[in-house]
């Protein structure tokens, strides 16, 4: 099996281990309260190992599965720009802390490139129904959901658990594209 059909499941396994690290080390951080971005946001102490050893490799790799699937699978690749564009927009315009809905420049920055991982995302996913399969479209559905339930209620107590599903929601749903789109089969 090539690499490149593990490179969306090898990305969420290293954020996965990244966010328990990094959320070890920041005192008071819960994974069902806490947004991913605040482990990173402006004035954290490691606000800056999480952008450039976290946020940007996985928003690379994200790139790089897009740069491989473009021509022959550009759903993949849109689904797959989206995620890289989030994280990436994350690295370089960390959130203001708590990453609230409103605030800084960057923050706007920050929360429009967590919009497009989200709605370009839950969109790609419906567009890849019609290719992939129905499983596709409910995935998309509810990606979006997960994208309005941020935005609207920001300040829920399960904030970070709302988008951490939404995460493995577009890592797992990317995946299986990939995974799809080799000519594998589950």
């Amino acid at each position: 099996m090539p690499i490149a059909v593990l490179m969306p499941a090898m990305a969420l396994a290293y954020l996965t281990l990244a966010l328990v690290t990094f959320g070890q080390r920041k005192p008071g951080y819960s994974h069902v309260v806490h947004t991913i971005s605040e482990l990173g946001e402006v004035g954290a102490p490691d606000a800056r190992a999480v952008a450039w050893l976290v946020f940007f490799p996985v928003g690379l790799l994200q790139l790089l599965v897009a740069g491989l699937h473009f021509a022959s699978t550009p759903l993949v690749a849109l689904v797959a720009v989206c995620l890289g564009a989030g994280y990436v927009v994350a690295a370089v315009f960390p959130c203001d802390p708590g990453s609230p809905v409103s605030g800084s420049v960057r923050q706007g920055i920050h929360n429009l490139g967590g919009g497009v991982e989200y709605v370009c995302g839950g969109l790609g996913f419906l567009k890849a129904a019609g290719q992939f399969g129905a499983a596709f479209e409910v995935l998309g559905y509810a990606i979006l959901v997960v994208a309005v339930a941020l935005t609207v209620f920001p300040q829920t107590s399960v904030r970070g658990l709302v988008q951490r599903v939404g995460e493995l929601g577009l890592f797992g749903g990317l995946s299986a594209l990939v995974w799809i789109s080799a000519g594998s089969s589950f």
